[in-house]
């Protein structure tokens, strides 16, 4: 430590001369036209020296960097704020469903109105009745869509066309969240397909469509399946 403490000691002494030097000697900058274009800088009037084009040019190129930076999280900001609007109102549009089949229509109408997607549907496993305008999974393709015990998936599923209707169109990607509905549980997926198969991604965060799945599973269980 003490070795440390003494080099630090060593160097803050010789910085310091430095600095007397060239306050003692204001001319010495400037009488070496090398020295200055090693340190960017160029001399300017009488008493000033002017930063170069390569310092000039080392500044613009961080300031660009920043304002980059900047505009990157200032957008990532605002997509977040409206999704998450978005999704609460998704979610008063939600509780005034008057059945499954209800539920079922406006999550998928303002899935495509609000969020640009091609469908979103809710899917459950057999062999029980399926409510009206709700997609029939066989018993244990939950598992198979999400792996066993996964919670959600997002990204290109060719194997998950299948759960939305043939009038939708292609569907490049998907987002698939796990429902666990009524008791005893039947598992289901929540499913929302996208035309773009970049919109979703399996990098992707999915916090707020899984609270869209509580929803659906909290608003669903206030009727039985008849």
């Amino acid at each position: 430590m003490s070795e440390v403490l003494h080099a630090e000691s060593h160097e803050s002494a010789r910085d310091e001369a430095i600095r007397t030097f060239l306050r003692g000697h204001p001319d010495f900058l400037k009488d070496d036209p090398q020295l200055l274009a090693d340190l960017g800088l160029r001399p300017h009037a009488d008493n000033v020296i002017d930063f170069g084009p390569e310092a000039l040019s080392r500044v613009a190129a961080k300031h660009r960097r920043e304002t980059s930076e900047r505009l990157r999280l200032e957008a990532v900001a605002r997509a977040n704020y409206e999704a998450q609007s978005q999704t609460h109102e998704a979610v008063v549009e939600l509780i005034g469903a008057r059945s499954h089949t209800d539920l079922a229509q406006r999550l998928d109408a303002f899935a495509r109105a609000r969020f640009g997607l091609a469908a979103c549907v809710i899917a459950l496993e057999g062999p029980e009745r399926v409510p009206a305008g709700w997609c029939a999974l066989a018993e244990g393709q939950v598992d198979l869509a999400l792996g066993e015990g996964g919670p959600a998936r997002l990204g290109v599923v060719p194997t998950a066309a299948g759960l939305f209707a043939t009038g939708v169109g292609p569907v490049g990607s998907v987002a698939l969240i796990r429902l666990s509905l009524w008791s005893p549980e039947r598992p289901g997926l929540l499913a929302f397909g996208a035309a773009d198969e970049t919109a979703f991604a399996p990098d992707m965060g999915h916090e707020l469509i899984d609270f869209l799945a509580r929803v659906v599973e909290r608003t669903a269980e206030r009727w039985p399946v008849l």
